[in-house]
């Protein structure tokens, strides 16, 4: 698995308040897919990141804490003009309008990313790439980078697509949406939220952005507390089969003629089966990362060839593990775990809820998480 994308060095206050009354922060690391592969990594999978950071100190943290996490560093590019990307944030909840976030990471070495000095080889070394529209949104380079990596070819590893839409980065650019959605419909697996569709294209449910989607073999659509539905033509919907996975997917692209990446007909009927489940009930500490934790507990999931239910029900555990920390980053459910609760029949599933501290519970706490 291979993850390509920025990562910064993340400040995180030690009391909650304004930044401008804040007087010191805590060091911690972020950045969509980096985020991503140091989930997996502790989630036992083997992950290679592909980035590029300053040649300073912030670099040298990055690359060591990404490393700590269990993930292959060795593709990361070192770049000696420009420097690492750094923000800070407030304590407080981001969907709270009292959330601030203050980005410093314009001209940052990873927005100086291109085809011509990004490890092609690397980043296309492992079964799955999993790739995010805020690389996209970084620099022409970077664009133009995303598109080679996306673009149909022979041999090229199933393309996971985090949509991603971050509206601030593409302020000077009103043409993101539509870059978006042509790179969305170039991969083989695409997470986007029902907000986001909204806001950037103007598409309202699961079905509707699944009717302008119908390249991807896979999309999931994420519906914040409510849930998240996944379309999969690699489910038999008559029989309730599902045969899903990374190897699968692409093979089945590859059976039918298809290069991975090259999507389905236009207007093509059959997008698949959708399967729903519904979000946990999670005493929440704070919201962020956990767009980047479901995405890392589904792959997780599709890689060890789980069905679409149980795929869906690793991302929401793991986006639980992360809403219950205040950092970017959390410790996933430990494989056991995670396996017990998603195999929990609908009704118990349902009145799960999960507080601080519950991805430490052992084989007998796991049935003491759940509440009527």
């Amino acid at each position: 698995m291979v993850a390509l994308g920025e990562s910064m060095v993340t400040f995180l206050p030690t009391r909650p308040g304004r930044l401008a009354d804040v007087p010191s922060f805590e060091r911690g690391i972020g950045g969509a897919e980096s985020n991503v592969a140091c989930v997996l990594a502790r989630a036992g999978h083997s992950v290679r990141w592909v980035g590029r950071v300053g040649a300073d100190g912030f670099g040298d943290h990055l690359v060591e804490a990404i490393t700590a996490h269990g993930v292959d560093t060795s593709a990361v590019r070192r770049d000696p003009a420009r420097p690492t990307g750094v923000y800070f944030r407030t304590a407080d909840d981001r969907a709270t309008d009292a959330h601030e976030v203050a980005y410093y990471r314009a001209g940052s070495a990873a927005s100086a990313m291109t085809a011509r000095n990004t490890d092609l080889a690397a980043a296309r070394s492992g079964r799955v790439l999993h790739l995010s529209g805020i690389t996209a949104a970084l620099s022409g380079g970077c664009l133009d980078l995303m598109r080679e990596l996306t673009a149909p070819r022979p041999g090229r590893p199933l393309v996971s697509f985090d949509v991603n839409h971050r509206p601030g980065l593409w302020r000077d650019h009103p043409e993101g949406p539509r870059v978006l959605l042509d790179l969305a419909r170039r991969a083989d697996l695409v997470f986007v939220g029902d907000d986001e569709a909204r806001d950037a294209w103007g598409l309202r449910g699961a079905h509707a952005i699944r009717a302008a989607l119908p390249e991807p073999d896979v999309l999931v659509v994420k519906d914040g507390k409510a849930g998240a539905v996944v379309f999969d033509r690699n489910t038999d919907a008559g029989r309730g089969r599902d045969t899903g996975g990374a190897e699968t997917t692409a093979n089945a692209l590859r059976a039918q003629g298809r290069t991975p990446g090259s999507g389905g007909e236009r207007g093509e009927a059959a997008a698949g089966a959708a399967v729903f489940v519904p979000a946990l009930r999670v005493d929440v500490v704070a919201a962020v990362g956990a767009g980047d934790a479901f995405a890392a507990g589904f792959l997780s999931a599709t890689l060890r060839g789980l069905p679409a239910r149980d795929r869906l029900r690793h991302g929401h555990l793991t986006a639980a593990a992360a809403l219950t920390v205040p950092g970017d980053l959390a410790e996933p459910p430990a494989r056991g775990l995670a396996d017990r609760l998603a195999a929990l029949d609908d009704g118990a599933w349902e009145t799960l809820r999960l507080g601080p501290g519950w991805t430490a519970a052992d084989a007998r706490a796991a049935e003491e998480v759940r509440t009527p």
